[in-house]
């Protein structure tokens, strides 16, 4: 009996559901769906073609009094020029190359299309994930040591400055 609830258990741990949507990512599947007895996993992955991707963006802090001004629309304009630096692959996320050290990028800074902004480490290798647009960095989304998705968004930044 108590192998019948070993399987189950066994693929439902954390590092092994990571390590599939890791595999999901390298191998380029959309599904992984899994059933040991009464426990079945599936995951599922959005791709790009399939639907618009999901941004994360905060909402303007003046939104109430711009909607009470009438000014609406003008209110959120500078937030539709910036772009977005997705990460590339499922992970942690680090801001800079060794726990002491500063931050590859913060807001403000000017990057360009071969800058690392930050790395990310997928089952030990640690990737450095350059900006691949140019501009200024006006927000950075993620925390240092943060786990990431695949299309998270990490940085805001904004092509016309």
């Amino acid at each position: 009996m108590a192998d019948a609830g070993t399987p189950a258990g066994d693929f439902l741990d954390f590092r092994k559901i990571r390590r599939l949507a890791e595999l999901m990512n390298e191998q380029d599947l959309s599904e992984i769906d899994i059933q040991s007895g009464d426990t079945r996993l599936r995951l599922r992955r959005k791709l790009e073609a399939d639907a618009p991707a999901v941004e994360y963006r905060p909402l303007p802090a003046a939104s109430a009094s711009s909607s009470d001004k009438g000014g609406g629309p003008s209110a959120i304009a500078p937030a539709d020029t910036s772009q977005v630096i997705k990460s590339p692959m499922v992970g942690s996320f680090y801001a800079s190359s060794k726990p002491e050290a500063a931050a590859f990028v913060k807001v403000g800074d000017h990057v360009g299309p071969e800058t690392t902004v930050c790395i990310i480490e997928a089952m030990k290798v640690f990737n450095e994930i350059p900006a691949e647009m140019a501009g200024k960095i006006v927000a950075v989304l993620v925390e240092n040591g943060e786990p990431v998705e695949f299309g998270q968004p990490l940085f805001r930044v904004d092509p016309n400055q």
